[in-house]
C-alpha cells in the first residue's frame, strides 16, 4: 500500500510553499496538481515522477472530482507515493475533506499538509491585514459560489452584520449577487471594498472601492478569476501599506556572452 499526501501549493506565489509540501513534491511517484499550481512547483519533482493534469475552470472541469478520487485510490493501492497537490490550502474550497473522505473509504494512507489560502495571503499582499485592533476583530473565508434555496440569505445576512471582515472566494460570477444580498441585509453600501486578481503572483492587480460601487468596479476593470474579494473597514489601509506594487522591479536577464 503506497500513501497519499494532500499538498496546499499556496496561492501563486511559489515561494510561499511549505517545507513540508516541497518535500511531499521531491519524493511523489505521482502528482496530481491543480489549475492554479504554480508551474515552477513541478520543477522540483523527479524526473520520473508521473504527472497529472486535474485543473478546474468554472463551469468547466478538466476531470470530474470522482475521477481524481479514482486516480489517488488506485496509485496508492498499486504501492506509490501520491502527491495531490492542490492551490492554497486543501481543507479551504479545495474539496480535501472529500478526497480525505474518499481515502478512508478505501483504507488509504494519508497526510494533510496545509497551505496558505488566498483568502489571507491576497489581502497581504495588497496591503489588507483583515484583522486590525482599530478596525477588525473577526474575518470570515466565504465561498462566493451561489446556493439555491432560503438558507443562503440567512447566511449572507449573518455575514453582513455579525463579521468585521470578508474574504470571498470565487465571487466575481455572482458579484452581483453578493452584493445585493449584503446591501439587502443591512451592510453600508460606503463599506470599502476591494478585488485582488491574480493575487500574490508577478500579474496581481487590486481594485478598490466601496461595497456600493463593487459589480461597477468588476466591468470598468473587467475583473476576471481568480480573485478575492475583500470587504471592510480594513481595505482602507491599502493606500498606506500596501507593499508588493512597490518592491523594485527585478533586474532585466542579461543577454552579454549568450
Amino acid at each position: 500500500m503506497g500513501k497519499v499526501y494532500l499538498v496546499g501549493a499556496g496561492p501563486g506565489d511559489p515561494e510561499l510553499l511549505t517545507l513540508k509540501g516541497l518535500r511531499a513534491i521531491r519524493e511523489a511517484d505521482v502528482i496530481l496538481y491543480d489549475r492554479l499550481v504554480h508551474p515552477d512547483l513541478l520543477d522540483h519533482a523527479r524526473p520520473d515522477a508521473d504527472r497529472i493534469y486535474c485543473g478546474k475552470l468554472p463551469d468547466r472541469h478538466t476531470m470530474r472530482q470522482e475521477m481524481i478520487h479514482q486516480l489517488l485510490v488506485e496509485h496508492a493501492v498499486a504501492g506509490r507515493t501520491v502527491t495531490r497537490l492542490k492551490g492554497g490550502d486543501p481543507f479551504v474550497f479545495g474539496r480535501g475533506g472529500e478526497e480525505a473522505q474518499a481515502l478512508v473509504q478505501h483504507g488509504i494512507p494519508f497526510e494533510v499538509v496545509p497551505g496558505i489560502t488566498a483568502g489571507l495571503a491576497a489581502p497581504a499582499y495588497a496591503g489588507i491585514p483583515v484583522t486590525h485592533r482599530e478596525h477588525a476583530s473577526s474575518f470570515a473565508l466565504v465561498t462566493g459560489h451561489r446556493k439555491k434555496g432560503g438558507e443562503d440569505g440567512e447566511r449572507w445576512k449573518h455575514l453582513a452584520k455579525g463579521v468585521d471582515t470578508l474574504a470571498i472566494y470565487m465571487g466575481v460570477g455572482n458579484i452581483g449577487y453578493i452584493q445585493g444580498q449584503l446591501l439587502t441585509h443591512g451592510k453600508s453600501s460606503d463599506t470599502p471594498a476591494a478585488i485582488i486578481e491574480w493575487g500574490t503572483t508577478e500579474d496581481q492587480r487590486t481594485v478598490t472601492g466601496t461595497l456600493g460601487q463593487l459589480v461597477e468596479l468588476a466591468e470598468e476593470h473587467r475583473v476576471t478569476n481568480p480573485a478575492m474579494i475583500v470587504i471592510g473597514d480594513v481595505v482602507r489601509l491599502r493606500e498606506e501599506i500596501a507593499w508588493f506594487e512597490r518592491l523594485p522591479a527585478p533586474p532585466a536577464l542579461s543577454t552579454a556572452g549568450m
